[in-house]
């Protein structure tokens, strides 16, 4: 599938770790494995759920290039390439080009809190050096401010390359803004499990989740019935796993996600600092949950 033409579940993929923190590629290669034969469309590698903040540049290179080498063209492969700093996300976004993604991710940047001026200038400056399909990423509640809807628009008119926008403010207005005036072409996927299906039936184009980790055939499955206008079939998959999709957010993501993970014996519970492992109480209202949907 072109990227032009995504659309669906795409997993924001976990990053799993040994016990000593390092990179646990055997599983990682299976859970890439695991989305391959449930049918998720489209493959995020290094964003938020990814613990790409807590990885090394290097790293960054070698989780990237060990998902292009084992999804091997059969889905999309979007890797995450922000940065706040303009130079350093240029040089991930070259980077990934050069590893062979289809595409690149890059959040707004997070800490600096720029001007209108200052978010356009970042992102174009980005879209210039690097010819490279580009899906922005605006999720406030991470970077400290937002992409706002008008810069993100006219970024998709004045650059042929940034083709869309990962939507994760949690504001159906703000979706709804996007998609009104987008210009044609331009992809809006939801950024929240819980919206997404509300975002498709407006004229989104899928979601970048975190819940398809867990759930890829059934994620995919909602994805494309709110993508087609079924409502029956969406709301009984909706509220069947509603719960869970709040549970990922009990805590920090990827927190819940990769716990609820390691209790389907698909990867270990090991985090890399600050992340750690969840409180006791909240992990057995997790393990309880997926017990109800046989997940465990």
């Amino acid at each position: 599938m072109a990227i032009k033409d995504l659309k669906g579940a795409i997993v924001a993929i976990v990053t799993p770790f040994h016990e000593d923190g390092s990179i646990d590629f055997v599983s990682f290669d299976k859970l890439i494995d695991f989305h391959l034969e449930n049918g998720t469309d489209g493959l995020v590698v290094c964003g938020t759920t990814g613990e790409a903040a807590t990885m090394t540049k290097e790293e960054d290179a070698m989780v990237i290039g060990r998902a292009v080498e084992r999804v091997n063209g059969r889905i999309p492969v979007i890797a995450g390439t922000g940065s706040n700093n303009t130079a350093d996300a240029i040089a991930y976004t070259k980077k990934a080009k050069e590893i062979g993604v289809d595409a690149a991710l890059v959040v707004g940047p997070y800490y600096n809190k720029p001007t209108k001026k200052g978010m356009y200038l970042h992102f174009s400056s980005v879209a210039k050096a690097v010819d490279i399909p580009i899906v922005l990423y605006n999720v406030p509640s991470r970077t400290g401010s937002a992409i706002p809807v008008d810069v993100a628009i006219q970024l998709g008119k004045d650059f042929d390359n940034i083709i869309g926008i990962k939507e994760a403010s949690g504001s159906l207005g703000i979706a709804a803004s996007l998609i009104a005036d987008k210009p044609d072409g331009f992809k809006v996927f939801s950024g929240d499990d819980f919206l997404s299906s509300a975002m498709n039936f407006i004229g989104a184009d899928g979601c970048i989740s975190v819940i398809a980790n867990v759930i890829p055939a059934e994620f995919r499955d909602m994805m494309h019935a709110s993508l087609a206008g079924d409502a029956v079939k969406t709301r009984e998959l909706f509220y069947k796993y509603r719960k869970l999709m709040d549970m990922m957010f009990i805590e920090s993501n990827p927190i819940p996600v990769k716990t609820a993970l390691a209790e389907m014996g698909k990867i270990k519970e090991s985090f890399r600092s600050p992340m750690c492992p969840m409180e006791d109480n909240n992990k057995a209202k997790l393990i309880e949950e997926l017990k109800k949907l046989d997940l465990v």
